[in-house]
């Protein structure tokens, strides 16, 4: 192979992301899957490491990888359908790997198109074992529906919510409250932020926004308390945080949702969002590539 120069990505301004945007499009044009590494999530106040693999001044690899709890890393990674078998995914890897060991990372999860016949191949020369599937949801329109609990309001999370948020998260996901509240530590952010749903003075549930940019939002961690879910509660929460978002001019509104997870994804269909993509989630052990 030619020379090659293995760096780590420091400037996330548009035009230094534009390669990135680049090969992710040959990718998903030659390899006919809906190929979406997250480069709305890449911006200078991100956690996301990136590595670059480029030859010849082309970029022909990128790794990248994050972690909500400093326990597992989360990852993204392409190579240029020409350039594949030649050893740039694992020197990419390689470098990544050292990175975490540092950082503590015990193990990896993988997101690969479920689509992607190459991506599954590279799971199996891993040994990575698969773990589920999501689809990925994005905002078509808002079904003109009255709330079910006409009480119901979210506000913006205070210091007097945060032991809500962490029962009703460990209650609602089955965490551990450990991994909870390590989770939440890592994961305050400016452009993040969480609401509670009120019935009254109760709370009933939680939601929380990642901005991006200047027009998309992502909808996560959203819950409700379990000793009241089948109320409409959830539905109320979504279709109010929904009409925040684009009253503020957030068009582009984006959340996740496990394959097998049918009655949220039922909600989410009647609340206006439709499916664009499904990914696979495989797991591995990072002391395997020693």
């Amino acid at each position: 192979m030619a020379d090659y120069l293995l760096t780590q990505l420091t400037n996330f301004s548009p035009e230094a992301l534009d390669p990135i945007r680049e090969l992710e499009q040959i990718c998903r044009e030659t390899d006919g899957t809906d190929l979406r590494i997250g480069l709305d999530n890449l911006t200078a106040d991100s956690s996301d490491r990136v590595y670059l693999y480029q030859t010849e001044g082309r970029l022909i690899g990128y790794f990248s990888w994050y972690s909500v709890d400093g326990i597992e890393a989360n990852i993204s990674a392409m190579v240029h359908p020409k350039r594949r078998r030649q050893g740039v995914f694992r020197a990419l890897l390689e470098a990544a790997a050292k990175d975490m060991r540092e950082q503590g990372i015990q193990s990896c999860r993988f997101k690969v198109p479920a689509d992607s016949d190459a991506g599954q191949h590279t799971m199996e020369h891993l040994s990575a074992k698969f773990d589920k599937s999501q689809y990925a949801m994005e905002f078509q329109a808002l079904h003109r529906e009255e709330l079910r609990n006409p009480n119901l309001v979210i506000r913006p999370e205070t210091l007097e919510d945060f032991g809500f948020m962490v029962r009703c998260s460990t209650q609602a996901f089955g965490d551990s409250e450990e991994w909870t509240l390590r989770y939440f530590g890592n994961t305050r952010e400016p452009n993040r932020h969480a609401y509670i749903g009120f019935d009254g003075a109760e709370r009933v549930g939680m939601i929380r926004v990642k901005l991006l940019g200047s027009d998309t939002a992502v909808i996560h961690d959203f819950c409700v308390s379990p000793d009241i879910q089948g109320r409409g509660y959830g539905r109320d929460i979504l279709m109010q945080t929904v009409r925040l978002l684009l009253s503020e001019g957030r068009t582009r509104i984006r959340l996740s949702v496990i394959t097998e997870n049918r009655n949220a994804l039922e909600l989410y269909r009647r609340t206006g969002f439709g499916i664009v993509s499904k990914s696979d989630y495989y797991i591995c052990n990072l002391e395997a590539w020693r």
